[in-house]
């Protein structure tokens, strides 16, 4: 989401002469809301030619605002879904950082599913967690320190008509008392004016006041980094991390009543399938390539639950350090990607080129784990011809530099 530092100072939630905010109020009068709707399906190409015709009938400045907004509403598309992108606004920030949908409908059914009906929601943004719990049929007050984000996701809430579930406050969230909330639910600003922030202490607000707050209501949420250490969670939390379509996208720490402290999660949607653990699980074994070769998700491996794997299908690890599970025998689970693996070759690029076009392989799929070579790289060198298609694997086996050729299972 769109979040400004706790202790940041901001443009006062009464100046009228915030450009931004004037800009964005612009938007929202019938000549802004006309020019919006005409945008919805502008080519960004044309926008030079599209600016000039528009300025003929319509003041510069809102036509500027409007072409920005219609921008955004297109990349929000990804997030959002096109019937909401279109009827939302949105921030440069708020669409970088704002929760996907379908991860936001998770986290949202997990809270109803406790029994939660209302919500403290802080750094809100631009509210697309607010919409997904309102959508629950959750309460939320939702906050946000900056004066225009909380108008955004203000205006979010009226678009898709959930203005009597979420009232939007712009505040300092650590001046919120949320004892009158069944739960709370932090999303701390991640990103500086140079990029991501890894410290989860230089997150705003830190995590420690994060997990204080949590702690005090009778259940809570805090979206984290999927990459934080292990070591930074506390054992009050349940930790779980999402992926989405294959791609990891965030990690919750779960507090307070119906959750199970010291656990390890991990969520994959769009399934819902979800595999846990009580506590960190021992290393696996390592072993020797076997037939066949599990490609776990990331959620799995970000959530060190592999070993459950490597237990579950009766293998082992290619190498203690690589995320690669190996056995003698088929095995499906939502969980992992499975491959017949035909060979196994130390690291050689000729020797690969041979075997590629000795199978008339025209199409590559590169995958890697513990090695530097690029996929687009060694597929431009292997110049590529035929009518069938194989799957490389670049990795490490008992430390050596191997690559394991194969397709996929089913």
């Amino acid at each position: 989401m769109d979040r400004v530092n706790a202790t940041t100072p901001a443009t006062p939630a009464g100046d009228p002469g915030d450009p931004a905010r004037a800009a964005f109020a612009a938007l929202r009068t019938p000549e802004g809301e006309h020019l919006l709707a005409e945008l919805r399906d502008h080519d960004p190409a044309d926008e030079l030619a599209t600016a000039t015709r528009l300025r003929r009938t319509h003041p510069a400045e809102l036509v500027s605002a409007a072409l920005r907004q219609a921008r955004l509403r297109q990349r929000a598309v990804a997030k959002f879904g096109a019937e909401d992108a279109y009827r939302m606004y949105f921030t440069p920030n708020g669409v970088e950082q704002a929760t996907r949908t379908s991860v936001a409908e998770h986290r949202a059914a997990r809270f109803a599913a406790l029994g939660v009906r209302s919500v403290a929601d802080l750094c809100c943004g631009i509210g697309g967690d607010a919409v997904a719990l309102a959508r629950a049929g959750i309460s939320v007050l939702a906050v946000d320190r900056d004066p225009l984000t909380a108008e955004v996701a203000r205006a979010n809430a009226a678009a898709l008509g959930l203005g009597e579930l979420i009232e939007v406050r712009c505040a300092d969230v650590t001046e919120i008392d949320t004892s009158p909330y069944d739960a709370v639910f932090v999303d701390p600003a991640r990103r500086g004016g140079r990029g991501r922030i890894f410290d989860p202490e230089a997150y705003s607000p830190p995590l420690s006041w994060a997990t204080a707050a949590a702690l005090k209501a009778p259940r809570a949420a805090l979206k984290i980094a999927p990459g934080i250490p292990h070591e930074a969670i506390g054992p009050e939390a349940e930790a779980e991390w999402i992926s989405d379509g294959g791609d990891v996208k965030e990690a919750v720490l779960w507090y307070g009543e119906g959750i199970a402290p010291g656990s390890f999660r991990a969520t994959l949607l769009p399934s819902g399938a979800t595999l846990t653990a009580p506590a960190p699980l021992p290393a696996p074994p390592v072993g020797p390539v076997g037939r066949y070769l599990y490609e776990p998700d990331g959620a799995v491996i970000r959530a060190h639950l592999v070993a459950d794997i490597v237990e579950r299908c009766g293998g082992r690890l290619v190498d203690e350090t690589i995320a690669y599970v190996t056995s003698d025998v088929p095995y499906s689970s939502p969980y992992v990607a499975g491959y017949e693996i035909t060979d196994r070759l130390p690291f050689n690029m000729k020797r690969l080129k041979a075997l590629l076009r000795e199978r008339e392989v025209g199409v590559l799929t590169v995958k890697k784990r513990g090695s530097a070579v690029e996929p687009e790289e060694l597929r431009r060198r292997m110049k590529l011809a035929g009518p069938n298609a194989a799957t490389v694997f670049l990795t490490r086996v008992a430390g050596a530099p191997t690559m394991l050729i194969g397709r996929p299972l089913g």
